[in-house]
């Protein structure tokens, strides 16, 4: 977590209102989030939803009628505010929330600026957005977390199967983290674990272990089968320093 400051915007008409619980908790692992805000046209009934979850999570509604049909003039709405924010000072990055590849342009502007950007959206969200967050998290995957959290709770319940992963840990998956540890391998080839996950997420936004069913990066490694694992005291606190070399 950093102290980093936050503004979290949400575009109600391209993203579900279940998991709001889990997506800010997931926000505040990144920052503080110090301004919410969050952009319908709230007298159209599809997003009637929202409303019940808003006030429980300090959301402020940013109302903004559809001047036109066909037209989604929430995103006009939440990119003037984007700007206004940004040049407030205020904030140090910014969440915006939505599967719509309409926000690629505000994404870039933000990022150009300084600021970091962090992406939430469902799975079909397109690349190009994707592209321009530096990090960009899969809403599903937090309704898993959801899921496992509560039948975790439900210890009379019999164990239910792990749900399916969003993502299969493919050649091309084992290629990205491959050509990762090695672009980062010292003299003697071994990379350092705490660097790797950033660097890969420089490269590609969206990667998540939890999109292929690991909650962490280290399972996912393992679970590959393709590296040595070293890891070193550091003689403080019993904190360990875990290295990768490829086999």
């Amino acid at each position: 977590m950093t102290d980093d400051k936050l503004a979290v915007l949400i575009d109600a008409d391209n993203v579900p209102y279940a998991n709001v619980k889990e997506m800010l908790e997931e926000i505040s692992k990144n920052g503080t989030p110090t301004i919410k805000r969050i952009y319908a046209d709230w007298t159209k009934p599809h997003v009637s939803g929202w409303k019940n979850v808003l006030l429980e999570n300090a959301i402020t509604p940013i109302q903004q009628y559809a001047y036109t049909i066909g037209k989604n003039s929430s995103d006009s709405a939440l990119i003037i505010d984007a700007m206004d924010i940004l040049y407030s000072g205020k904030v140090n990055g910014f969440c915006i929330v939505s599967s719509d590849s309409d926000f690629t342009r505000l994404a870039t502007r933000l990022r150009e600026a300084g600021m970091t950007v962090i992406g939430f959206g469902e799975k079909k969200t397109p690349q190009p957005f994707i592209s321009a967050c530096d990090k960009f998290i899969y809403i599903e995957i937090l309704k898993t977390a959801n899921l496992r959290s509560n039948n975790a709770t439900k210890t009379k319940e019999k164990p239910k199967q792990r749900e399916e992963p969003l993502s299969k840990v493919d050649s091309e998956t084992i290629r990205l983290i491959t050509e990762s540890v090695n672009d980062l391998a010292d003299e003697s080839g071994w990379a350092f674990l705490g660097s790797l996950g950033h660097y890969i997420l420089k490269k590609k936004p969206d990667f998540d272990p939890r999109n292929y069913g690991f909650p962490k990066l280290l399972p996912l490694i393992k679970n590959v089968n393709k590296f040595h694992i070293d890891e070193r005291e550091t003689g403080v606190n019993n904190i360990r320093h875990i290295y990768l070399k490829q086999k």
